[in-house]
């Protein structure tokens, strides 16, 4: 068919791509849109599941798979490897030409990805705008100077809308329809996770919690510190645990290596980068979330389960009340897992709580935009001057 809409989607690693993952496959099932995806990152690293198999798997075309990952365990790794990645890019996207490049989050990858688009003259949309936390990591700057360099903004709350707006944003190119990462706990189907993991001896499947822990960026020291605090405190309370592996950031080969030292206790499993459909059954059937993961602040609720955030990453952004804010202490993570164990917080906290980030029907409404949007004034603001708007 001539003149489809060509999208091309940029991603980096399974937790960004997941985010937009039910969004990606109704552009890949319409038949008028050639819609492919730019793979980068941590996809193609096997310390991390090399997990463009599972992009493969989705049906997905893609338009390249560009190895940028540096193999280093300092900040400076992070902006090397995007560096190589935005030089191998050009020339891909720009043979290709997309209509629209569409990216999400607050990592490197959609930084360029503005980039890419602004000196390609191609229009871009930048996913997950507007949010915010008061950890002090650059993911902050990196997610608003992508909003400012993108041509259009799509937001999860009123409250990112209106923190856009007051960073010099055109209200009329934002657009809040939810959080698309809910989707997958209306779409998966239910399975067992002793169906599809081989677990532990001690393992109780009816009490377990879920662990995803990040290094902090420009913290990794302190992270690594931390995460042994975390993982002590539920051996000691022998409580079990599936813990995910951690982001590409540095520190983070640190971290898994130290999973290596919990590998003996017979009530841990460590996971790599599980397949969509059995991480959203780990993820519904724990008792609860347990780390410093955005999932637990923007996902958790819609099961319901509870959340204890240990440390500073996630302080700042909105949460509800099934997420408890710990710090790094021992006997204080002992007592906040009491606390949503209890009979008392799960009536309090978790009945009848409606997730503030959306329904889990954005992607729908993603899909109904990108097919609508009119770019055709795409460069508008550019001209857009904050003390006239």
């Amino acid at each position: 068919m001539k003149n489809k809409k060509k999208i091309l989607a940029i991603t980096y690693s399974r937790s960004e791509y997941d985010l937009l993952s039910y969004l990606f496959k109704l552009l890949t099932n319409d038949h008028k849109i050639d819609f492919k995806i730019l793979v980068a990152g941590a996809h193609l690293s096997q310390s991390f599941g090399y997990t463009v198999d599972h992009i493969k798997e989705d049906g997905h075309s893609i338009l390249g798979e560009i190895e940028c990952l540096i193999d280093g365990n300092k900040n400076k790794s992070r902006l090397t490897s995007a560096s190589i990645f935005l030089n191998n890019s050009i020339p891909l996207i720009d043979k290709f030409n997309p209509d629209i490049i569409i990216y999400a989050g607050d990592r490197e990858e959609v930084l360029m990805g503005s980039i890419l688009g602004g000196f390609l003259e191609i229009p871009t949309v930048h996913f997950f705008a507007g949010d915010h936390d008061l950890d002090g990591t650059i993911d902050n700057p990196i997610r608003h100077a992508t909003s400012k360099m993108s041509s259009y903004l799509v937001t999860t709350l009123k409250e990112h809308n209106d923190r856009l707006i007051s960073i010099g944003a055109n209200p009329s190119r934002i657009f809040n329809i939810g959080s698309p990462a809910l989707d997958k706990f209306k779409q998966e189907k239910n399975r067992k996770v002793s169906t599809f993991l081989k677990l532990p001896l001690g393992f109780d499947i009816d009490n377990y919690a879920l662990v995803i822990f990040h290094p902090l960026f420009s913290k990794e020291e302190d992270s690594i510190r931390d995460f042994k605090i975390l993982l002590d405190a539920l051996y000691e309370n022998k409580i079990s645990a599936i813990i995910n592996s951690p982001n590409i950031d540095a520190g983070s080969r640190i971290l898994i290596n130290d999973f290596k030292k919990f590998e003996n206790v017979n009530f841990f499993k460590f996971v790599n980068n599980l397949k969509r459909n059995e991480f959203v059954n780990v993820y519904r059937q724990a008792k609860f979330q347990i780390g410093n993961s955005s999932s637990g602040i923007l996902e958790a609720a819609s099961i319901p389960i509870p959340v204890i955030n240990v440390g500073e990453r996630m302080i700042g952004r909105k949460s509800q009340k099934n997420v408890v804010f710990c710090d790094v202490n021992k006997v204080k993570i002992k007592k906040s897992i009491i606390k949503v164990l209890s009979e008392e917080f799960r009536s309090n906290n978790l009945q009848g709580i409606k997730n503030i980030y959306g329904e889990g029907d954005a992607s729908n409404k993603a899909y109904k935009l990108l097919k609508e949007l009119n770019i055709k004034n795409y460069k508008d603001f550019r001209r857009d001057d904050p003390l006239k708007l």
